[in-house]
């Protein structure tokens, strides 16, 4: 980590200097001036408590030293409104990650807090060995948004754990005991999840048990292009040859998250899904990131690839920042679960509950899917002009309001550029504009609001992605 920062500072330091003789090359004259946000109506409170020092030094001591922060200085946030966050001085941010994917409605959604504030003044905790309306009541509404005899709900508090239990019902069901997951894909952090994931920077050197990563089916970096027939090839060799021919389930995202927003070829799932259900397997769609009409054409991701999985998990987006997550699969599979006692203290709590049914009726009643369709059409657009602009742009991909760019310095290589993306990042930053970071290496950026994200925030974000990269 400190040979991580040590670099960060080498890059912005040389990055400084280059600006500063370009600034003098071109005479003193005029350059652009920087964008400035939109305008939004709502002044942030007075903050009165510890100051980012204090805290950072506060989580060095007390906190484990895995954890990450971005920005060699850390941003103190102390307040959040829609899609904009405050910080300890009162600035202004527009939160382009949305707490890493998982505020979907808007920070602090009245509708939302309101729901969570009447709940917890009648009852915060039960568990499920007593009746109570609001986990019903949310199971109903959640059901009612999948396809197919996907029907059966049971709520955790959090992707990781969603994932592992698709996992087991999948083994429980197949009587199988090998998984298939995509590289590149990413899972969760569990000590089973940890398998499923794809990426060494979040794996550590610990037994994964029955896990196949087969090629990733990615159309910009990928073996194969957008050939989806020879990744299922590969896929199916993989079973012939690296199982015993029977698996007990595949798992995917459709577009890969913390893999750098890597929409999966076109078709891929159909086809995979047949050969995994003739190898007795079980087809789990991960929705933790895609759910709940951020890709705008769809509610699901899964639907982009005209399929219904067996079992589909979620969370992050399905709270709106409340630890809730969920696996919802079909009565047959579910039923393999009573062969044993199978709980969860706090999945479906009545708070959690109550919240996220306010979720799902927000952005029912203000068509958020669509929302995210029309301004993430144009957000894609502004971004594609861009990249025939400034050819550190590799590629621009994804769909509504799940977004990458990745950087390159090389197109024709495709080589990661690692240093300029730190650089840009932080200028992103000063400018006003937390944005989040995917990839192997680092090097694209993801793009993934609140869904009330506007037109507005997404030409802002274009102009300051424009006004940086021209400082190169």
């Amino acid at each position: 980590m400190a040979f991580r920062r040590a670099l960060i500072n080498t890059v912005l330091k040389r990055s400084q200097s280059d600006l500063r003789l370009h600034c003098r090359s071109i005479g003193g004259g005029s350059v652009a001036a920087p964008p400035v946000l939109p305008a939004f109506g709502y002044q942030p409170k007075p903050y009165t408590g510890p100051l980012a020092d204090e805290v950072l030094q506060k989580r060095k001591k007390f906190l484990g030293s895995s954890l990450f922060y971005f920005y060699q200085k850390p941003v103190n946030i102390v307040e959040g409104k829609m899609q904009y966050l405050f910080d300890e001085n009162g600035k202004r941010y527009l939160d382009a990650f949305a707490g890493i994917v998982t505020v979907s409605c808007g920070h602090c959604h009245p509708e939302i807090l309101n729901a969570i504030f009447e709940q917890s003044k009648l009852l915060q905790h039960a568990t499920t060995i007593y009746l109570h309306h609001a986990i019903a009541d949310f199971a109903e509404a959640l059901a009612s948004k999948m396809p197919g005899d996907l029907k059966v709900v049971y709520f955790v508090n959090s992707g990781s754990e969603a994932n592992e239990l698709a996992m087991l019902m999948a083994r429980l069901y197949s009587g199988n005991l090998g998984m298939i997951s995509l590289r590149n894909a990413y899972h969760g952090g569990s000590s089973g999840t940890i398998g499923l994931t794809a990426l060494n920077t979040w794996k550590y050197s610990i037994p994964e048990g029955e896990i196949h990563h087969v090629i990733n089916p990615d159309p910009y970096r990928g073996a194969f292009g957008s050939d989806a027939s020879a990744y299922a090839r590969d896929l199916k060799d993989h079973i012939d040859y690296g199982t015993s021919g029977k698996v007990a389930g595949f798992i995917s995202e459709t577009i890969q998250g913390v893999g750098g927003a890597v929409e999966l070829a076109p078709g891929y799932l159909k086809l995979v899904y047949d050969i995994v259900r003739n190898a007795g397997g079980v087809c789990i769609a991960d929705e933790v990131q895609t759910g709940f009409g951020r890709t705008g054409g769809h509610y699901w991701g899964f639907e982009t690839q005209g399929v219904i999985p067996d079992i589909v998990t979620m969370a992050k987006g399905i709270g709106n920042g409340l630890p809730l997550g969920a696996v919802v699969t079909t009565p047959e599979i579910a039923n393999v679960l009573a062969q044993k006692t199978q709980f969860n203290t706090f999945g479906g709590n009545p708070v959690c509950s109550a919240g996220g049914l306010a979720v799902l009726r927000v952005l029912d009643k203000e068509k958020r899917q669509q929302h995210c369709a029309d301004v993430g059409s144009h957000l894609i657009e502004r971004l594609r002009a861009l990249q025939q602009k400034h050819d550190i742009i590799g590629d621009v991909r994804g769909r509504g309001l799940m977004v990458g760019v990745e950087l390159v310095t090389d197109r024709k290589e495709k080589t990661p550029a690692k240093a300029e993306t730190l650089v840009l990042f932080e200028n992103l930053r000063e400018l006003g504009i937390l944005i989040g970071k995917g990839g192997l290496h680092g090097n694209v950026f993801r793009i993934k609001p609140p869904m009330c994200f506007t037109k507005d925030d997404a030409d802002f974000i274009v102009d300051a992605l424009d006004y940086s990269m021209s400082k190169l």
